[in-house]
């Protein structure tokens, strides 16, 4: 009797961080777009990556440095390759779709990620969509189409104010994802011969340091230049550190912690939780206006997710928001 209420405890307790690592996740966007209203996108993503950094040092000094020593040539080259695909091309397209639409556009976006993992994984790892998942896949793809040209009850669709969308911040969001599939699919086959916590941790360090060449090297315009230290308030220091420490160190953790804890079929639901809330963080504190065809987009999109993950058709270890 012990052994089953003390297994229904890491139960429910794997699924509390599935839920509270979702719950961050969806705050990124929101502490990002107050971050890029002072700096650039390169340095935005840079400070954010150097706060995740240092909130899972002590992680890696107490387990990771010794483990990482089974990793062979190859398994370092696709790590290497993941963390390239994964934290400067994505986070770069990513945060700069943000930067060209609202909070809550993006974070509607980001829910065609299980959808789009799981094409992912029919095309590279042979997983089959049942008829399922390719409803999923097409629901998901209509939902995109109805918020990035429903507009927003007479909004521009490509202005570029703070609170207004645009088809290309949505569209650069979107493509993000595809890339991130990429860094997922990879990350997924190191970690079954290896500790998620040292692929995770290695693969963020290796991250940011080819992030912090590429947005020191002036081949793209708005990327280049050392970050600035001086003439940034405090409230958009603070949205760094959140959006490092919180969303990107932190949930990893949880994640991480919760999916051995539960089914990583039934863990991959709480990643719906990020375009929900996401989007209604967006309308409330940042003053979002949706339009009817952005609801009804977002509710398909967030429906299709629900019905590919819930159904066990994605695993969903190593992701990273």
């Amino acid at each position: 009797m012990l052994k089953t209420e003390s297994g229904r405890d890491r139960t429910a307790r794997g699924y509390a961080a599935c839920a509270l690592a979702g719950c961050l996740w969806s705050t990124g966007f929101y502490f990002g777009k107050v971050a890029l209203a002072e700096m650039a996108v390169g340095h935005m993503v840079l400070y954010r990556f150097l706060f995740a950094c240092l909130g899972l040092s002590p992680v890696l000094l107490r387990r990771g440095f010794r483990a990482a020593r089974g990793l062979s040539s190859g398994e370092w080259r696709a790590l290497l390759l993941a963390s390239f695909l994964g934290v400067p091309v994505a986070f770069l397209l990513q945060f700069w779709g943000l930067k060209l639409t609202n909070v809550s556009h993006a974070c509607l976006m980001v829910g065609t990620m299980p959808v789009i993992l799981a094409l992912g994984a029919t095309i590279f790892s042979h997983e089959r969509l049942d008829r399922y998942g390719w409803m999923a896949l097409g629901g998901s793809t209509v939902g995109v189409g109805l918020i990035v040209f429903g507009g927003t009850g007479g909004a521009n669709l490509h202005a570029h104010t703070a609170n207004a969308p645009s088809l290309a911040g949505d569209l650069l969001i979107v493509l993000s994802m595809f890339v991130s599939m990429g860094w997922i699919l990879i990350n997924q086959r190191l970690m079954k011969r290896h500790s998620p916590l040292v692929i995770t941790a290695y693969g963020l360090l290796a991250g940011t340091a080819m992030l912090a060449v590429w947005v020191s090297i002036p081949w793209i315009p708005g990327f280049a230049g050392v970050p600035p230290v001086r003439g940034i308030s405090l409230a958009a220091w603070l949205a760094l550190a959140a959006s490092g420490v919180l969303c990107t160190a932190v949930t990893t953790l949880l994640w991480n912690w919760g999916i051995h804890h539960v089914p990583a079929s039934r863990a991959g639901v709480f990643l719906n939780i990020e375009p929900a809330l996401g989007s209604a963080l967006g309308v409330k504190l940042m003053g979002d206006r949706l339009g009817p065809l952005t609801w009804a987009g977002g509710a398909l999109i967030i429906t299709a997710a629900v019905l590919l993950t819930s159904r066990g058709g994605v695993r969903a270890e190593g992701v990273l928001e």
